[in-house]
Parts: C-alpha cells; structure tokens; sequence
C-alpha cells in the first residue's frame, strides 16, 4: 500500500524540517520526504494548507479497560485518540483488576492490535495492586510489553519501594513515571487549597502535597543515577525544584496537562465537577510557572491524563463526583488556540513536546519524526479551523470535559497510523 501525503507544511523538531514538501508512504513507513514527490500509483492524501506532523504521542491516559468499561473501552479511548490527532498513546494500569502481571499486559496489547484505531502500548504498575507494598516483577511487565511504569492514581509513597523501582528501572533502561502526591496531607480535599477554596467552603489540596513528593523523587533519582518522570506537574513550587535538579544533571523529566495549562482555580466558581480534577486546577501564579516551564524546557512533554468517568458518576455532588477529566479529542485545540496563538511557544515547540520528546522518553523507535524508515504515523494540522466541543460530540464514551462550548482555533483534520487513514475514515 503506498500513500502520498501531498502539498503540506511539513513541520519535524526532530529533523529541524520546516518546509513545503510530499511524503511518500510504503508499506507503513515513510519511505521519502521531498518537493514534488510523484507516485501514479499511489492514494493521495491532499494537505495542501495544513500542517503535516509527526503523530502525537499521549504517555499518559487511563482506558478503563479491563474492569471500567461502562467509561470507556480501548476501542473508543483509541477512537478519541485519532480524532484529537493522537497516532500513539499509553495506558494506565488502574485498571479492575490492576495491570500489574505480565499476562495482563500481554492481553491488554492483545486486544488494542484486534481493536484500536492507533497505537496502544501499557504502562505497568510499580507495585502490586498499586498498594505500594511489594514490587512488581518489573523485569517481566517490561518483557511483557509494558513501556513504563507507573502507579497513577496513587503515589508511590514508600522511599524505600520507590528506590527500588528506581533501580531495577535504570538496569532495564525503563521509565518511572510518578503521581507525586503526599496522601496525608489531601485526603478530603476537592480543589486547590486557597481563597476560592475557602469562599466555595471547600477543602483544599495544597501545593505542598505535590512539592514534597517531586522533591524526593528527585532525591531517589540523584542517588541512584535513575530517570524519573513527574506526572502531571501543577505548582510552582515543584516547577522549581524540577528546574533546579535539571540544571544540576539530575535525570528528571516532567509532563503538564492542556488543562492544567490553560485554567485556574477560579473556572470551579461553579462548582461544576467537570473542573474537578487531581491534581487540582491551580492558581494564576501556579498556570504562569507552568507556561514559563513549557517554553523553557523544564517541562519535557504534554500529555493530557485523559480520565473518563460515567455522567451519572460526574453528576454528583462535587464533592463526591470523582476526580478526572477526558481530555484527548481537545488537548490540540486547546494547545493551538492558548499557546502557540497566542505566541507563548512556536509551533514547532509544541511539535516536540507532543511527539518528539514523549518518543525520545519512552523509547519508541520509529515514532516522533518524519524522516525515511520511521514509521509512517502522522497529523494533519488545519490551524485556523475554529472547533467547538459539544457532549455529544466526543467518540469518548464520556463527556467530563472541562472546555465544553468553548470555541477553540486549531484541530487535526487528519490521523494516519502505518500508512491509514484512521481518521475521519474510522467510525465508532
């Protein structure tokens, strides 16, 4: 099967490609990048006034299966993956039963080649059943199949077990990726601790929860010479202290989500539980740190924390709806519209955090780029087109988005996985 991406800004960090140019597709790779490309045989993709990028890659989303069905499937996670121009994503094992065993790993990737619409590889847990007691056979998850590992959702509060991840990690040239949050100091709490908090009678998570969680991590990670990864990244403090270990050579990385990018505390005035996420919404001071670490480099990718949840779940009174929001058929939009138009980071930049730097962290040879034998996974970009999301519009098999009727300028009009067009060609 040969394809001719044709006529498109073809913009690659990892090749520094900026430029008008065709990209030929054989066989699911890229077999030529190159003005004026000709192939009589070939289906023609036009891209004329669009971006061609490489695939996006989400390092962080939760799939709900096995167990969770009811908020969402690997079949339409992996749907909502593709329209939000998503070719690559990795799951989290929080799943019911946890994916904390090789076989389930094994059966998870089985099913996204029956199933998914992209790309679909795990993260395995630290320790088993995410109780962070006992450590999971780390060696065999990755042996498996698993990419990473993570305990998402929890924090891997034990320094002890968290050293020991750590090490086994660096010897299988694995990633740790970490929820950093100190449980005894935000159980109860339902947003950011602070004056709206306290206005809305709501228990707050403070700031130090996840300050001094990212600054032991950091600690382990300068030890024992192991790569760490901060999760969903949120204040100041902690922006901070993951600058500062950087500078010094300390093996850390750090994700941010699009909507810890681009809201504040103040969007839960209403107390509409689609805003209700952990770790929370932050404040102004907190969003600017976090922007500034995006342009800078402290922040290495974005990836959104994708979290479905039931309506009837969300429904509840917010203080007991649960925390989470869906974010992969709007993370481009909101990205386009709040940061690259409004000049806060290049296109290019956004380029890197999404797809060269999550394929460079995770190891994902042949993904992130566009050049001759990568694999031929890309987005099309229309950055004008104005989007607006409505409920009823997602592929998601949930709706708790947190920018529902807002209209965003920038969307993926095309994703191609191995060569296929999987969206829009795919339906749900």
């Amino acid at each position: 099967m040969r394809v001719l991406v044709r006529n498109g800004r073809v913009v690659d960090p990892a090749s520094g490609t900026d430029a008008a140019l065709d990209v030929l597709i054989e066989g699911g790779r890229i077999a030529e990048v190159a003005p004026g490309l000709r192939a009589p045989d070939a289906d023609i993709v036009e891209a004329a006034g669009f971006v061609v990028a490489p695939g996006f890659i989400d390092m962080h989303v939760h799939f709900r299966e096995p167990g969770q069905t009811h908020k969402e499937t690997i079949r339409t996670g992996s749907l909502a993956a593709a329209r939000g121009g998503f070719t690559t994503v990795c799951c989290m094992p929080n799943t019911t039963p946890p994916n904390d065993d090789p076989a389930l790993t094994a059966a998870i990737l089985a099913e996204a080649r029956r199933k998914a619409a992209v790309n679909v590889f795990p993260i395995a847990a630290v320790s088993k059943g995410l109780r962070g007691e006992e450590l999971c056979d780390l060696a065999g998850l990755a042996e498996a199949g698993a990419v990473g590992f993570s305990d998402d959702g929890m924090p891997v509060f034990d320094d002890g077990l968290m050293r020991r991840a750590l090490e086994a990690s660096r010897s299988l040239r694995a990633l740790v990726i970490d929820h950093c949050e100190d449980r005894s100091r935000t159980e109860g709490g339902q947003m950011n601790e602070g004056a709206v908090a306290r206005r809305l009678g709501l228990r707050g998570i403070p700031a130090a929860a996840e300050e001094v969680m990212v600054a032991r991590d950091i600690r382990l990670a300068e030890e024992t010479g192991a790569r760490v990864h901060i999760a969903h990244l949120s204040v100041r403090g902690a922006v901070r202290a993951v600058r500062e270990a950087k500078a010094r050579g300390v093996r850390v990385t750090a994700e941010a989500t699009p909507h810890h990018l681009a809201l504040t505390e103040d969007a839960l005035e209403g107390r509409d539980t689609n805003f209700k996420m952990n770790p929370p919404l932050r404040s102004a001071a907190d969003v600017k740190a976090l922007r500034d670490a995006v342009r800078d480099g402290t922040v290495d990718v974005v990836a959104t924390d994708h979290a479905p949840h039931a309506p009837d779940e969300k429904a509840r009174p917010f203080a007991e709806a649960p925390f989470g929001v869906i974010g992969l058929e709007t993370a481009v939009s909101v990205l386009l519209d709040r940061l690259v138009h409004t000049d806060l980071i290049s296109l290019n930049r956004l380029i890197e955090l999404c797809a060269a730097a999550p394929a460079r962290l995770l190891g994902l040879e042949g993904k992130g780029r566009i050049a001759p034998g990568a694999d031929a996974d890309l987005v099309l970009l229309d950055l004008r087109r104005e989007i607006v999301f409505e409920a009823d519009g997602f592929l998601s098999k949930s709706r708790n988005s947190p920018f529902l009727g807002e209209a965003l300028r920038g969307a993926p009009v095309a994703t191609i996985v191995a060569g296929r067009v999987v969206y829009p060609a795919v339906s749900a």
